[in-house]
């Protein structure tokens, strides 16, 4: 039997992939597999995977024939998956040596749903600790009753799908797969659905994933248009947060943290494509009219002035019908 299955999506990553399997190789057990995602990669990612594929034990080799995305990629590591336990990796970051078996045993004694850890972010070579925004470690709660307060990071705000462990009733239940097609903020309508419909979790205090920023191939360092899928994400945060037997506590927390995403991307427009930068303006536009228009006069209220001002005015310009569907 499979105790725990990795799932790897690697896009485009020669330079970084060597480093990620051999930080895969340190973490090999007999019951473990290693599901790698080859997204149709253009670059010599494929040869680098193949080896993988006969000499990393566990190793479990998937090509798409077209590039789908990192939810796309990661939704057909899913399917593949044989473990009782599930975990995730991207393609350019890597582990620490014997990482996954803590993992593996924290959960395990915790005998929850769904464990989320801290991680390192590496940028260049500077390291930073970055912690799971929730104070009481090993204690099993509720994920439904950790999403609030809205005014302050919570674990829903802490939406990387590496940073943990899943048993595999939540597959069985639909609940680890992505929405296929998301280009960006993939993980947040995941975390969200994850804290409101899963049954118990807990946070523990575990290093061991090194999450690479500032590659030049990454969405988050690109001004093109697949970074306007964040509107995507959350127009389905909050469709799905509205359906929600407690959607007037929940509402608050998910348009609050939508207009702080939308006010972070205006503060660093110039890094689009002045096209991009416009559709940027009439989609954010558009989004705003969207949302529950109470709870979004509630939420500018409780900004800070400036990035308050910039929404208001963003609230008010025209928006034309394609762009509003």
């Amino acid at each position: 039997m499979v105790k725990l299955s990795v799932i790897v999506p690697f896009y485009n990553v020669q330079q970084y992939a060597p480093d990620t399997l051999r930080s895969l190789r340190a973490n090999t057990r007999d019951d473990f597999e290693f599901i790698l995602v080859d997204d149709c990669s253009r670059d010599g990612t494929p040869d680098i995977l193949e080896r993988a594929a006969r000499e990393l034990p566990g190793a479990v080799h998937l090509t798409h024939e077209r590039n789908g995305g990192l939810a796309t990629a990661r939704n057909t590591g899913l399917d593949a998956a044989r473990g009782e336990y599930l975990t995730f990796l991207d393609g350019d970051d890597w582990l620490a040596p014997g990482y996954y078996e803590q993992l593996l045993a924290s959960i395990e004694e915790l005998g929850c749903d769904f464990v989320r850890t801290d991680h390192v972010q590496c940028t260049a070579r500077a390291r930073s600790v970055h912690r799971v925004p929730h104070g009481r470690r090993g204690v099993v709660m509720s994920p439904r009753e950790v999403i609030l307060p809205a005014d302050r990071s919570t674990s829903v705000d802490y939406a990387f799908a590496w940073a943990g462990i899943y048993h595999r009733r939540l597959a069985d239940a639909g609940l680890l797969h992505f929405t296929d097609g998301l280009r960006t903020a993939e993980d947040r309508p995941w975390i969200w659905r994850l804290h409101r419909e899963a049954e118990s979790f807990a946070a523990v205090g575990l290093l061991g994933v090194f999450y690479r920023r500032g590659v030049a191939s990454s969405l988050t360092q690109i001004g093109d248009v697949r970074q306007l899928d964040f509107i995507k994400a959350f127009d389905q945060v909050i469709r799905e947060t509205a359906a929600d037997r407690d959607a007037d506590k929940l509402l608050p927390k998910a348009v609050r943290t939508y207009c702080a995403i939308i006010s972070h991307h205006l503060g660093s427009i110039e890094r689009f494509e002045p096209s991009v930068a416009r559709k940027l303006k009439s989609m954010s536009a558009a989004a705003l009219k969207r949302m529950p228009q109470g709870v979004l006069d509630e939420a500018l209220d409780s900004m800070d002035l400036q990035r308050a001002t910039r929404l208001r005015r963003l609230r008010r310009r025209p928006v034309s019908a394609e762009v509003a569907a």
